[in-house]
């Protein structure tokens, strides 16, 4: 009983504990007759064994301990906890991480193992959250240091102590997605959701929620950026710039392309005509077919290039609009260290544009930068974005070519190979998944056009369902009325993606297109595209290629006159075809893909009559 006083003596911090509050702590609702003289006999037995260095004195209406300059672990580990989580606010995270260390190193075994259940009840719970807080703050800065392997058998193990507490389970799945894991992260959501239904019966909370979905949109490879330690008497040196957004860490494929961007953004020293030249590169495709996810992996590896740092804008909204110039110049002009004084008014509103790009160019002259312009929409948007001096490199990706981009150099991508679409899928799913059953790897490859956001959408699927054998989403997949539904995990969509770059055309073009996708077959002509849309053959040729420069056509040959033939990408026919559709049009276009061979589409394109009005 003794120890259960002194417990609550010294948990009181120095301030009075009632006699009445001593006696719950002590017997609960139940005190014997002579609890008040008990509680004095307990006292004067502390007062023998802490001895003189400690006063236990008599202050109605209870006792106080007063120990001047001793060392109460709780105290301390109460104190090393405010340090460290001040540290990791100020992103000092090495210091958070030691200072935390610190703090939990005093727990040494259970807390209050020696005190009565009333008083283990009244305190242990306050004491064990801001223990467990603790140790989420110190893996959060570890995490932010690049220790993920060695955290991820700790944080399994937590995670099976603690498995309803979500931040630790979002902190296993950002460590085992750096790992290399995505399948175990993705896992470990799934586990922790039938967790939370089973034993809460609630649905994950926010945290848990944004990491899932960035395991899925793969945003958590990139480490926070730490600030520079100066030491006193040390001057400021700028830390590099890095604004760059996260590399997905199953990044599969694109070795040549990868490579040509490299060596462009990093001639030889004996180059020296490169070294005078503008380095823009410009890399386009269809929406979905990995250009960022390049981009962002060539800025990381070149980035020792650019000792002055990496910049980053995003150029277009969610919804596909094209945000605001001033907005960009404002983004790029504080990642370079502008503060709000120097480019807003002082009603809160951005600079005048010519003051803003004056001065964008000033800050970027003569510094060794890479800046990623992603999304971009039209050399108009990108001209005042370009440095005016060969020192910094600019790395653009857009759906349309740009061709009129002074000094550009263009790498188009296409969708992936079957080899890398498998490899794709498997760093996801699994290789296991894939080497169980190949045929349907290569049917659920081919459903999804060999499109990167759609592979990553259908292993993503199937990651989060282990139970699943391949055949089952392949099967799923097959038709083609729901396929673009079944490609939706989360934040990938592929529907809403290529919905989006669609719906950025002008309205007459928008139905041209719907028009197009619903009743053409897979190769498209000059001629059969007049007939269908009722224009002169120039006119369709003209808006062909107006299609072909927006990523949203591809040339897959030359007929027999010489004239280029087309095709829409299978997912974004789908998709084109779905706009405002009626449900009788929805299921001629499933009769339309599920009926059609090579062969039919040969035969009733020799008569001049499309696939769709022969199945009609």
């Amino acid at each position: 009983m003794a120890h259960t006083v002194l417990a609550a003596l010294l948990l009181a911090r120095g301030r009075v504990v009632s006699d009445g509050r001593l006696s719950e702590l002590l017997w609960g609702w139940n005190p014997p007759a002579t609890w008040n003289a008990q509680i004095y006999t307990y006292i004067s037995r502390l007062r023998k064994l802490l001895g003189p260095g400690v006063d236990l004195v008599r202050r109605q209406p209870g006792y106080q301990l007063v120990a001047a300059g001793a060392h109460v672990d709780v105290i301390e580990f109460e104190r090393l906890e405010r340090l460290g989580r001040r540290a990791l606010e100020e992103r000092q995270f090495t210091k958070a991480a030691e200072t935390l260390g610190k703090a939990l190193d005093l727990w040494q075994g259970p807390a209050l193992a020696n005190v009565t259940a009333h008083l283990a009840e009244a305190e242990l719970p306050q004491l064990e959250e801001i223990r467990m807080s603790a140790l989420e703050h110190r893996i959060e800065a570890e995490l932010a240091l690049g220790r993920h392997e060695r955290l991820t058998s700790e944080l399994m193990r937590y995670v099976s102590e603690f498995p309803v507490r979500e931040r630790l389970r979002a902190q296993l799945m950002t460590a085992l997605y750096r790992c290399g894991r995505q399948a175990g992260a993705l896992h470990a959501y799934q586990e922790g959701r039938e967790v939370l239904a089973e034993e809460l019966g609630v649905d994950p909370g926010v945290d848990l929620a944004a990491t899932y979905q960035a395991v899925l949109s793969g945003e958590l490879s990139t480490l926070p950026q730490q600030e520079p330690h100066l030491s006193s008497g040390t001057p400021p040196v700028a830390a590099p710039i890095a604004m760059m957004p996260v590399v997905s860490a199953d990044f599969t494929g694109r070795e040549q392309e990868f490579d040509e961007l490299c060596r462009r953004l990093t001639p030889s020293s004996a180059d020296r005509r490169a070294a005078f030249q503008p380095r823009r590169l410009l890399i386009t495709g269809m929406p979905g077919v990995g250009k960022t996810a390049l981009a962002g992996r060539v800025a990381h590896a070149v980035a020792g290039e650019f000792p002055d740092g990496l910049l980053y804008a995003r150029l277009r909204n969610d919804d596909g609009s094209v945000v605001d110039g001033d907005k960009i110049l404002v983004t790029l002009l504080r990642g370079l260290g502008d503060t709000s004084e120097d480019v807003l008014t002082p009603a809160g509103e951005p600079a005048r544009t010519d003051e803003l790009v004056h001065r964008y160019r000033a800050r970027t002259a003569g510094r060794r930068l890479l800046i990623l312009l992603d999304d971009a929409a039209s050399e108009l948007q990108l001209d005042p974005l370009l440095p005016t001096t060969t020192d910094a490199a600019v790395l653009v990706t857009s759906r349309n070519r740009l061709s009129a981009v002074p000094g550009s150099w263009t790498v188009v991508l296409d969708p992936m190979g079957a080899e890398e679409s498998l490899a794709l899928l498997a760093g996801i799913a699994g290789d296991s998944r894939i080497a169980a059953d190949p045929e349907a790897a290569h049917a659920v490859v081919d459903a999804c056009g060999r499109l990167p956001l759609a592979l990553r959408a259908a292993a993503a699927r199937l990651a989060a369902r282990p139970h699943w054998p391949m055949a089952r989403i392949a099967r799923r997949l097959a038709d083609p009325a729901s396929r673009l539904d079944e490609l939706r995990v989360g934040t990938l969509d592929i529907r809403r993606t290529l919905s989006t770059a669609l719906q950025q055309r002008p309205a007459p073009d928008l139905q041209l297109i719907r028009r197009l996708a619903v009743d053409s077959e897979r190769e498209l002509t000059m001629v059969r595209a007049a007939v269908l849309l009722g224009l002169l053959e120039d006119v369709a040729e003209e808006f062909l290629e107006r299609l072909v420069e927006a990523s949203l056509l591809e040339v897959c040959g030359i007929d027999a006159m010489g004239a280029p033939c087309y095709r829409f990408h299978p997912l974004l026919r789908l998709t084109a075809a779905s706009l405002d559709e009626s449900p009788a049009e929805r299921e001629l276009l499933r009769r339309v893909e599920a009926r059609r061979s090579p062969q039919d589409v040969g035969q009733w394109a020799q008569l001049g009559v499309s696939w769709a009005d022969a199945v009609g």
